[in-house]
């Protein structure tokens, strides 16, 4: 496959988010389904956080069996990178309470996305490395599963924004933010492949992830209705499993 061909398809998988932004436009009018659709984001991204915290740490038990030094390398990488997503967001959150204000539903939505995007970059690392090698079913394999997960990814982004007045430019940024990364990551990934950058992406986006999922659980407390914050969080972690299992079945 040849590079343009590689970076089309691997464009492709990651703007597929796109297709689950509209949901941000629909009026849910009963408080319920506001309260389900915010902890089924929630779900979502506690599910993407298991995923990514999984994937960063496979070469690391790899190279602990292997190279100790490496390793040693690629232990500093993902505490630094996690710590970094983490606290980045920390302070970039405190800018906005020292004003008095909680984060608004946009600023959530935006850190959800540049989360999203950083794992986006580390899928796109994949397929990249594929292609390049030759394994032609494989890539194409990963394009399929990881443009469907980003079609559950999509929710976990507008969950915030439900029975707001999100303008299509703003949606539009969110997925570009989002699903662009891939872009990148796949073009990198033809050229060169590194556990080290793999690591640190992985591991700065599970640190972003945390630190929303701890925003949306907060807001969700604000709603009340435990029931359907339970029934959403549940239905949006197992949304994350199905999408994830789909990967497994295809061989990706």
């Amino acid at each position: 496959m040849s590079f343009l061909q590689t970076l089309i398809l691997g464009g492709l998988s990651g703007l597929t988010i796109f297709l689950g932004m509209p949901l941000a436009k629909m009026h849910i009018a009963k408080k319920q389904y506001t309260v389900f659709l915010n902890a089924f984001a929630i779900g979502v991204l506690f599910f993407l956080f298991v995923d990514i915290i999984t994937h960063a740490l496979a070469p690391i038990e790899i190279a602990i069996k292997a190279d100790g030094l490496y390793a040693f390398f690629l232990i500093l990488a993902l505490i630094f990178g996690f710590g970094g997503g983490l606290l980045s967001l920390v302070y970039y959150g405190r800018i906005f309470l020292k004003k008095g204000d909680d984060l608004s539903h946009n600023h959530l939505s935006l850190l959800i996305a540049t989360g999203i995007g950083l794992h986006n970059f580390s899928e796109g690392l994949a397929i990249g490395n594929s292609a390049r090698m030759g394994d032609i079913k494989f890539a194409l394999l990963l394009i399929i599963g990881f443009g469907l997960h980003n079609i559950t990814e999509a929710f976990g982004i507008v969950g915030p924004l439900t029975n707001k007045k999100a303008s299509w430019g703003f949606l539009a940024l969110l997925g570009l933010i989002a699903g662009g990364p891939n872009i990148i990551g796949t073009s990198i990934g033809y050229w060169f492949t590194s556990d080290l950058l793999s690591v640190l992406f992985l591991s700065v986006a599970g640190g972003a992830i945390m630190y929303v999922i701890g925003e949306l659980l907060a807001a969700g407390r604000k709603h009340g209705s435990h029931a359907w914050n339970g029934w959403g969080l549940t239905a949006g972690f197992f949304a994350g499993i199905v999408t994830d299992l789909l990967l497994v079945a295809v061989g990706a």
